[in-house]
């Protein structure tokens, strides 16, 4: 555990970290889009330069992590390997190639006075963005920040940190680079607990929003002690429902995909709702594919009924995000049930259906107040990269400002530009 910082000196090297946000927020205000987009390019490149050097930051990494004792899922999320280290710098060569949000004319029109009226995309100014285990999400939110015009300040977890430190390094040469300053991107100076707590309680001048990305425990510290705006990434309790209509083979291979594609994701399904009116013919092959594939199945009496390998499900498990090869399985009465099984245990991330039949399929899009609902395709489509974001910085499963993949777009507020003529109010 790092050692705690010295209260003065935390607050006096915090708020030096806020002042130098600020200003890099305000040139990134006016950066042009050749900039940014030379920046994050430049960026990509150092990633590949180094990629020896973030190897061994994350190997060192691993093994602080497993000797901690943390679980497959988290070292699941941790572990880089040169395939991810790839992945995170095309990730930024797509963020360059998006479209630039920033001075996007979103609405015009002219009052019958004459006064001529737009409402015009700009960034929200400092970003702050606290996250858990990935260090992908340096690269990732970094790069969504700097390309819609804000200035980042970015807290990766304790177990990641060599790792993020090596990656950062990557995106401020990029930035300078480019011209743009330093500041644009920056780490916290310090694992000390204290250094988020000063951040959320203390920064309310330097901070315009706070985005944090990781468990429960942390969202809900973010969201009681911040003093600015949160956009909340709560737990993925995500749900696929298979319909009395399913093509049985669809099934299966949504099913396994969206629970052990990778079963430390937040799109990964937790839970696995049968329609009764297929459960002789889709559950056994359904549940039994399951097990075979190592994942343990805990469910309800029909589920159980189907192979002694089953497990009791209990109430807590309708409500669990596993983020294990572990999913809970219960048989519903349609797809009435299913959305009811959905509203009542959900956490509202996202859910899927598998079914031929369109109108049921439309009833469930229409109906499932979740972020992301999708007909027959794995949930693990809940990311921002397969939207054709470039990247994310998580899945909001709030209402207010931002829904769903957070990218450059979500990261942006508006203005409202009046031209008169020497117009006056009677």
């Amino acid at each position: 555990m790092a050692a705690a910082a010295e209260p003065t000196r935390l607050s006096d090297d915090m708020q030096a970290l806020g002042r130098a946000a600020v200003a890099a927020a305000d040139r990134l205000r006016h950066a042009t889009t050749a900039e940014k987009n030379a920046a994050l390019i430049a960026a990509a490149r150092e990633l590949r330069k180094r990629k020896a050097d973030v190897l061994a930051a994350n190997s060192d990494d691993m093994s602080g992590a497993r000797t901690a004792g943390l679980s497959p899922a988290l070292l699941d999320r941790l572990e880089l390997g040169e395939a991810r280290v790839e992945t995170m710098a095309h990730g930024l060569e797509d963020v360059a190639a998006l479209a630039d949000p920033i001075g996007t004319v979103l609405a015009r029109w002219v009052r019958p006075n004459g006064l001529a009226i737009e409402r015009v995309r700009v960034p929200l100014g400092v970003i702050a963005i606290i996250y858990e285990s990935r260090p992908n999400v340096t690269a990732d939110a970094g790069a969504l920040a700097l390309k819609s015009g804000n200035a980042a300040i970015l807290r990766g977890g304790s177990e990641s940190e060599r790792s993020s430190r090596a990656i950062h390094a990557c995106l401020v040469a990029g930035a300078e680079s480019a011209g743009l300053p330093a500041a644009a991107i920056q780490l916290l100076p310090t694992q000390d607990r204290a250094a988020v707590g000063y951040l959320l309680a203390n920064m309310a001048e330097y901070i315009d929003v706070v985005v944090p990305r990781g468990g429960k425990s942390l969202i809900e510290r973010v969201q009681r002690e911040a003093r600015v705006p949160v956009i909340g990434h709560l737990e993925g309790n995500c749900h696929v429902y298979v319909d009395r209509d399913a093509d049985p083979e669809m099934a299966k291979r949504i099913v396994l995909n969206a629970k052990m594609r990778r079963t430390g994701v937040c799109g990964a399904a937790e839970t696995l709702l049968v329609d009764r009116a297929a459960a002789a013919t889709q559950l056994e092959p359904l549940v039994k594919m399951l097990l075979d594939a190592h994942c343990e199945v805990r469910g309800d009496a029909p589920t159980r009924a189907v192979d002694p390998r089953v497990r009791g499900a209990i109430e807590k498990d309708w409500l669990t995000e596993y983020l294990d090869a572990i999913i809970a399985v219960r048989v519903v009465d349609g797809v009435d049930e299913a959305i009811a099984h959905i509203a009542r245990y959900s956490s509202a991330h996202t859910e899927s259906i598998v079914t031929a039949n369109a109108a049921t399929a439309e009833k469930f899009l229409r109906e499932v107040d979740s972020a992301i609902v999708l007909h027959n395709a794995s949930t693990q489509f809940a990311d921002g990269g397969e939207f054709g974001m470039g990247a994310e910085i998580g899945i909001s499963t709030d209402k207010f400002h931002a829904r769903g993949p957070v990218g450059v777009e979500q990261l942006t507020s508006y203005k409202y530009l009046v031209r008169g003529s020497g117009q006056i109010r009677s």
